[in-house]
Parts: C-alpha cells; sequence; structure tokens
C-alpha cells in the first residue's frame, strides 16, 4: 500500500526573508520539488498544510506583501496550489479597525472565496474542505484535519499598531465549540488540530515567558517574539486567548479530561534551530495520555534576531499501521547540511491504524 505523505511547514515570513534577498517561500518549495541549491534532495508529499505567518510586517501586512506571496505559490511545478491546506498566523491578521483577516483571506483564501487574487479554486481541493477561512475541516481515509486560523483579540487595543500587540495565540469561543464538537463526532478516527501556535507547556519555549529573556538589570527583551509589555506578553508562546479569557486553558482541560480524543496538535510560531530544548521540551512532546505536540516551524532565516534554522517536517502514515513518522528536513546549511536532519526523526503512536 502506498503511504500518505504530509509536509508539514509554516512562518515563511515572506516580507523579512525578501528585504535581505531571500524567497523564502519559493525557494523553500523548489527545494522540496526539485532539490535544494545545497544538494539536499527533493522529497514526496501528497499534501501540505502550512500553519501560517506567510506575512513577515511587524505592523498589519498590506497587499503589495500579498501579492508577492502569490508569485512565490508560482515556483509549484509537481503540485497543484490546492495541495496546500492554509490557516492564518498572527502576523497575517489585519488591524482591529480593519474588516477581520482580509488579508488573509484576500491572498492565501482557503475557502476560494477571492480566487482572482489567490489563485485558490476550491473545487480543485485534492480533499474538499468543510467550514469557513476562520475554522474549517477535511478527511483523508481515517485522517481528520480541524484547521484553526488564529485571530485578533478584541479586547487588546494596545500594543502593536493597529493590530492590537497582542503576541499570544488566540481563537473564538465559537472556533473553540465547533472544535469540542468535531473532536466528539470523529472519536473513531484519527483527529488532528492545526493552529498557528501549540498549547502551554507542550513543545520548546511554549511555557509563561519562555519567548522572551531577561537583561543583566532584570527587564524582559525581545528572543523568540518581540516583547509587546502592553500585549499580554507571559504568553507569547502558545495558544493564550480563547473566548477573549486570557491564559484559559480550555484546550488544555478539555485534552485533560478527555486523553487520547486528539492525536496529534500541529503548530509553529516559535522559530528556533532542531536541538533547541528551552523549557525542558524539545519540537515534539507528548501530553495529556496521548496527544503529540509538533512545533513545525519555520521557513524564515531572517525574520528573527535569534536567527531560525530553515526547517518543515513530513508526517508519513503507513496505512494499517498505527505508527507515524515524522523527519525534519533543514531547508539550508547553516545548522547542518542541508536535507534530512536523522537525529530528530521520531516515531509516533497513533491511536488506531492508519486506513485509506
Amino acid at each position: 500500500m502506498k503511504p500518505f505523505c504530509v509536509w508539514a511547514c509554516g512562518d515563511a515570513h515572506v516580507g523579512s526573508d525578501l528585504s535581505h534577498g531571500r524567497e523564502s517561500w519559493a525557494e523553500t518549495i523548489r527545494g522540496v520539488e526539485q532539490g535544494g541549491n545545497d544538494g539536499g534532495p527533493p522529497f514526496t508529499w501528497d499534501i501540505a498544510i502550512n500553519v501560517g505567518d506567510y506575512s513577515g510586517g511587524q505592523s498589519v501586512p498590506e497587499d503589495t506583501e500579498g501579492a508577492e506571496v502569490v508569485r512565490q505559490f508560482g515556483a509549484l511545478r509537481e503540485h497543484a496550489r490546492e495541495s496546500i491546506y492554509d490557516i492564518c498566523g498572527n502576523h497575517d491578521r489585519s488591524g482591529l479597525d480593519e474588516p477581520q483577516a482580509w488579508w488573509f483571506r484576500k491572498w492565501i483564501d482557503p475557502t476560494g472565496e477571492h480566487a482572482k487574487h489567490s489563485g485558490v479554486d476550491a473545487s480543485k481541493r485534492p480533499y474538499p474542505i468543510e467550514g469557513t477561512w476562520e475554522r474549517y475541516k477535511f478527511q483523508v481515509g481515517n485522517l481528520v484535519f480541524l484547521m484553526m486560523s488564529d485571530i485578533n483579540e478584541p479586547s487588546q487595543k494596545l500594543g502593536r499598531g493597529p493590530l492590537g500587540g497582542n503576541p499570544g495565540g488566540v481563537v473564538s469561543g465559537e472556533t473553540f465549540n465547533w472544535w469540542q464538537e468535531q473532536v466528539a463526532a470523529h472519536r473513531d478516527d484519527i483527529v488532528i488540530s492545526v493552529h498557528h501556535y501549540v498549547l502551554k507547556e507542550t513543545t520548546v519555549a511554549s511555557g509563561e515567558w519562555e519567548g522572551f529573556k531577561r537583561d543583566n538589570t532584570g527587564e524582559w527583551k525581545s528572543h523568540y517574539h518581540g516583547y509587546k509589555p502592553q500585549g499580554a506578553p507571559k504568553g507569547a508562546s502558545y495558544l493564550y486567548w480563547t473566548d477573549s479569557v486570557q491564559d484559559a486553558l480550555k484546550f488544555e482541560h478539555h485534552l485533560e479530561t478527555n486523553p487520547g480524543a486528539v492525536d496529534l496538535w500541529m503548530g509553529g510560531h516559535t522559530h528556533t534551530n532542531p536541538e533547541d530544548r528551552t523549557g525542558g521540551k524539545s519540537h515534539l512532546e507528548r501530553r495529556w495520555g496521548g496527544t503529540t505536540f509538533l512545533n513545525v516551524s519555520a521557513l524564515t532565516k531572517h525574520h528573527v534576531l535569534v536567527s531560525p534554522v530553515p526547517m518543515s517536517r513530513r508526517l508519513t502514515f503507513m496505512p494499517g499501521s498505527d505508527e507515524l513518522r515524522v523527519q525534519c528536513y533543514l531547508h539550508t546549511s547553516d545548522f547542518a547540511p542541508q536535507g534530512w536532519y536523522d537525529p530528530a526523526e521520531r516515531t509516533v503512536k497513533l491511536s488506531r491504524p492508519f486506513s485509506m
């Protein structure tokens, strides 16, 4: 039987890298389809999951960068645009005084609402989606993907310009309720949740204040994330707001009381290297009796001062097997030779065998 392969990636921050002469998204696409400039091999994948942050702006994203992202999608040769399933990251949000996520909806457009700009034809999805830009699902055999976008927190009026400044992850109460309903409805399936952020105290640097470092005066300073003192900074590395409640932990409590209901949670947001263990946590950790959390990030090389290592993951599901192979691919040779980074490979136990 043929395996089903998912390329999991995110945080290209196209504008940030382009300002340094690097096409972060197009270069990555060319590398995985045709092979990298430093000898990294191409690899096969059936669909891709992109966890967001196509934009690299430190304010709200604009049309110029959106058009550039779409141009870089044009590097695809072996796969259709519709083979890549996307969610909104915090840098893809629009301003509090603008239509919600207009930039993401116009240029990334998972539902194909704005095909004139995005080029997405929803009818060409290999696996049809059901829902809206903010929350949707699709199914591959007994794999169910629950895709949740990051949104603005309406109570955050201060911070990084018109965006509101909150660096922590946000979902609405409606999205959380939808997620609970979907998890309950798919008890006999392999459930995979996708959001730009992981949950609290799961993967590397996802604890309180772990997005920052103290300087020699004891003051908090930017590290993985920009320090915004008026933007709930202690939760900058995880999904912090649910239904306008700070540090709500609603997802965490649900998983704690329903162990194993979700097999896998994929996120990004925190850019680092494959061996980073800040907070005593790696990029892949198991919590609450059966949910594996995976930080797939990031493709950018220039977005933050602490230089991230451009990397992504390939997830291989084998029909009839309850084991998931997770591989790490390095897109440059900055950390180790371009290509598969074998020390980061892991095998994840699923709740049941995968079937098509």
